[in-house]
C-alpha cells in the first residue's frame, strides 16, 4: 500500500476504483472527477486498486481540495511477500463454509445473508478461517482444489487448473488485508463490480457501513469480452479426438464464472446499485441484483462549457469524422480506420482523427497506424493523441463511436452540446442517445445514425450521409443540441447523486456532511 494524500480528516464517502482515476483517462475517470468537484460540500477519500504498479505512471488529474485521503494496492505485486511454504492442516470447518459459498456462487445464487457473511468472515482469520498461508500450502486447500478438478474440470491439465485457481484467488486475500487497514468513511461506494465490488462488500459487511454502486458498464460483460480476447489463457488441443475439444474454452468459463460470482456478492452487499440507463438496470437484475435495490441516473454534462466550441463552428460541414476514445481494442479503431477508407473512396477531401491516448495498448496502437499505413490512407488519417475536447468539436462534422461495449458514453453528450452529430454503433445506450427514449425524447428527432458493431461498410455509409447531406446533417444537429440540453444536464446528475449520499448517510450518526 502507498498512501499519496492523507489529511488526517474523516471522508464522508470513500470512493473504490479499479483500474481507472486519477491513474488512467476515460469517460469513467471523467465522471469520477466531474462528481468530486460538483459534489463540493462531501470529503471523499480514494482507494485505487490496480494490477501492476507499472501499468500506472502518474496521476492524470490534479485532484480536487475536497479528497482527503488516497490511497493505492496493486493486486499483482507482492502477493507472497513473507509467506513462508510449509505444511499446514488447514481448518475444515472453515474450507467447507466457503465451499458451499462457491456451489451456490456455481449454480447463479446467493447464500442467505448470514451464510455469506460467515463464508466472508473465515477470510485473512488465523484462528478458525482461511488464511493466505492456508489457501497456497494447506491440505485442505490441496485436497478442495483436486475434487473440484476431478468433479467439474474438462481441461486435461490439472497444472494448468492449479495456477489458474491460484492466480484467480490470489488477489482476494489482497483484498482481504485493504478491508481490514482503510480508513473509515460514513459509507462506500464503489464504481464497479469485480475486485473493487467485492472489496465493498468485504468493508461494508465487517464494519456495517452501507455500500453503493455505481455501474457504467456492466463489468462482467466487459470482462467476458477481454477473456474471450486473452491470450494468456491457454486453450488446450484434445490429441486424443484429433480435433479441438468441444470444452476448450473451460479456464475462460472458469474466469468468466469468477467475475459473475464477485459481481453477485457486491450485489447481494450493497444497499443501492446505479445504471446510466434501463438496459444495464435490467442486465443487473438478471445477473444477480436484488430489483428493489436498482435504479437509473443517466450521465449528465455541464452544456454551459460547450458553448463556445457550438459558436466556433462555420457555416460549412467540416469534411471531418473523428474517433475521439482511447486507443484499445474495445474502441475497435480499426472498424473506423476501414470505415475510413470507404469515407475516403467517396469523399476524397474527407480526414478521419483519432483523438485520445495511444499508451494504454501501445501494441495495438501500432497494429492501428499499420492498417492506415497499407490501406493508403497516410493523408487522411490522423492520430493526434489527448486534445481538449471542447477545442476539437468546432472542427469536425462527424462524431463516430465504433466500440464494441459502452454502458452511456460522454463523448457523445459532449459532441451534441458543441453541435456534432454522431455515427455510434448499437451498444449500451447509444441508440436512446441517438433517437432517443420515449414520446417526449423521440419526438425531438434523430442525432445522427446507429450501425452495427464491427461494420465498416455501415459505420462509412452513416458518415457518407450526414457528411454530403447538409441538411440532414443539420437536422441531425439541432435533436442532439435539444436531447442533451433537455435530459442529460451536469445540474441533473448532481441533484440525484446528491440526494443519493445524503441518503445514504442518513442512518450514520457520527458526522455531518462536510462539518
Amino acid at each position: 500500500m502507498t498512501v499519496l494524500i492523507h489529511k488526517g480528516e474523516r471522508a464522508d464517502v470513500t470512493l473504490l476504483l479499479e483500474g481507472t482515476y486519477p491513474f488512467i483517462h476515460g469517460g469513467v475517470s471523467s465522471w469520477v472527477h466531474q462528481m468530486i468537484n460538483g459534489l463540493s460540500e462531501f470529503r471523499f477519500s480514494l482507494v485505487f486498486i490496480g494490477g501492476s504498479p507499472e501499468n500506472y505512471d502518474s496521476m492524470k488529474y490534479e485532484l480536487p481540495g475536497n479528497v482527503v485521503h488516497l490511497e493505492t494496492h496493486y493486486l499483482m505485486e507482492g502477493r507472497q511477500a513473507g509467506l513462508i511454504p510449509e505444511a499446514r492442516r488447514g481448518n475444515p470447518e472453515a474450507f467447507a463454509d466457503v465451499a458451499r459459498m462457491h456451489d451456490a456462487l456455481r449454480e447463479k445464487r446467493l447464500p442467505d445473508p448470514a451464510q455469506l457473511m460467515q463464508a466472508l468472515q473465515r477470510l485473512g482469520c488465523q484462528e478458525n478461517g482461511i488464511t493466505h498461508a492456508d489457501f497456497l500450502y494447506s491440505e485442505q486447500a490441496w485436497e478442495y482444489i483436486r475434487e473440484n478438478y476431478r468433479r467439474r474440470c474438462t481441461d486435461p491439465s490439472f497444472v494448468d487448473y492449479f495456477w489458474t485457481i491460484r492466480t484467480m484467488h490470489a488477489p482476494i486475500f489482497v483484498l482481504d488485508r485493504i478491508a481490514r487497514h482503510v480508513p473509515d468513511s460514513r459509507f462506500f461506494h464503489t464504481i464497479s463490480t469485480g475486485y473493487a465490488g467485492f472489496l465493498g462488500a468485504l468493508i461494508a459487511m465487517r464494519r456495517r457501513r452501507r455500500l453503493l454502486i455505481s455501474e457504467h458498464g456492466i463489468y462482467t460483460k466487459e470482462r467476458k469480452i477481454d477473456l474471450a480476447q486473452a491470450e494468456w489463457i491457454s486453450d488446450r488441443l484434445d490429441m486424443f479426438s484429433g480435433g479441438i475439444n468441444s470444452d476448450i474454452s473451460y479456464m475462460r468459463q472458469l474466469w468468466t464464472h469468477f467475475f459473475e460470482g464477485l459481481g453477485r456478492v457486491g450485489y447481494k452487499a450493497a444497499s443501492r446499485i446505479i445504471s446510466l440507463y434501463e438496459g444495464n438496470r435490467q442486465r443487473q437484475i438478471q445477473d444477480g441484483a436484488e430489483a428493489e435495490k436498482t435504479s437509473v441516473i443517466p450521465n449528465g454534462i455541464r452544456v454551459e462549457r460547450f458553448l463556445q466550441a457550438r459558436r466556433e463552428r462555420t457555416p460549412e460541414v467540416p469534411m471531418v469524422a473523428a474517433l475521439v476514445g482511447r486507443v484499445v481494442p474495445i474502441k475497435d479503431i480499426k472498424t473506423f480506420i476501414r470505415a475510413m477508407h470507404i469515407v475516403c473512396d467517396r469523399l476524397p477531401e474527407a480526414e478521419g482523427w483519432i483523438v485520445g491516448p495511444d499508451d494504454e495498448d501501445a501494441a495495438y496502437a501500432d497494429e492501428c497506424r499499420a492498417l492506415a499505413r497499407n490501406m493508403g490512407l497516410e493523408e487522411n488519417i490522423r492520430f493526434l493523441g489527448m486534445q481538449k475536447v471542447d477545442e476539437i468539436f468546432p472542427k469536425i462534422g462527424v462524431n463516430v463511436l465504433t466500440s464494441i461495449s459502452e454502458a452511456l458514453p460522454l463523448v457523445l453528450l459532449e459532441g451534441f452540446a458543441s453541435g456534432v452529430p454522431a455515427v455510434a454503433t448499437e451498444v449500451g445506450a447509444c441508440r436512446e442517445l441517438i433517437c432517443g427514449s420515449g414520446d417526449r425524447d423521440e419526438a425531438i428527432g434523430v442525432a445522427g445514425e446507429v450501425v452495427s458493431i464491427a461494420n465498416p461498410e455501415a459505420t462509412g455509409a452513416a458518415i457518407i450521409a450526414l457528411l454530403s447531406d447538409p441538411e440532414r446533417w443539420r437536422r441531425a444537429q439541432q435533436a442532439g443540441i435539444e436531447r442533451v440540453e433537455a435530459f442529460y444536464t451536469e445540474a441533473m446528475l448532481f441533484d440525484a447523486y446528491r440526494a443519493l449520499y445524503r441518503e445514504m448517510m442518513a442512518d450514520d450518526s457520527s458526522g455531518e456532511a462536510g462539518g
